[in-house]
């Protein structure tokens, strides 16, 4: 519950400033942190439930995965409309920002980093890939700042945050199948 609330508190914070500097790769994490609070909320409450019904809530984890990538689909579109780098500076702190959560939030789930369920599957997926996102984001704003004034760092970022998204929620969507299986 408390990984959920921090990164609930974090998505706020995020989705402001990516709005604010026009960044696509805050965008596509703020939307990730939404997805981790989504994530741990529904495995806070799954945990006490069958076998049966944490396989769907599973499947269901995956689908919820995909909004970092619909996210960054959005915002990408825009930046090829009005092709404007963001603000570095803020782009580099507020990932700064979100590494702190995230390493906080991944202390946190560590105990449970090596079960095979879906659910923790999903809760160990999401802290590896916040945490390489995060470091991804700060050298974009670093590579934007001191050497490269466009929107493409930024764009390549959240191109990576998307794709490590649909690549965590295919593995958690066949976690949750074989668990399904088991079950029935």
């Amino acid at each position: 519950m408390i990984v959920a609330l921090a990164n609930l508190a974090y998505f706020g914070v995020e989705f402001v400033v990516a709005l604010r500097i026009g960044s696509a790769s805050l965008l596509a994490d703020s939307a990730d942190f939404f997805e981790d609070a989504s994530v741990n909320l529904l495995i806070f409450v799954a945990m006490a439930w069958s076998a049966r019904n944490r396989s769907h809530a599973g499947m269901a984890m995956s689908v919820i995965l995909l909004a970092p990538a619909v996210a960054f689909l959005w915002t990408a579109w825009q930046k090829f409309e009005i092709p404007a780098p963001p603000e570095p500076l803020a782009l580099s702190l507020t990932g700064l920002g979100a590494l702190v959560v995230n390493v906080s939030c991944a202390y946190l789930l560590a105990a449970y980093r090596d079960a095979s369920g879906s659910l923790t599957k999903a809760a160990f997926l999401s802290a590896r890939n916040d945490a390489i996102d995060n470091v991804a984001i700060i050298a974009a704003g670093a590579v934007t700042l001191y050497l490269w004034r466009s929107p493409w760092p930024d764009l390549i970022v959240g191109l990576g945050i998307a794709w490590m998204n649909l690549d965590a929620a295919k593995e958690v969507w066949s976690a949750a199948r074989r668990e399904h299986e088991a079950v029935a």
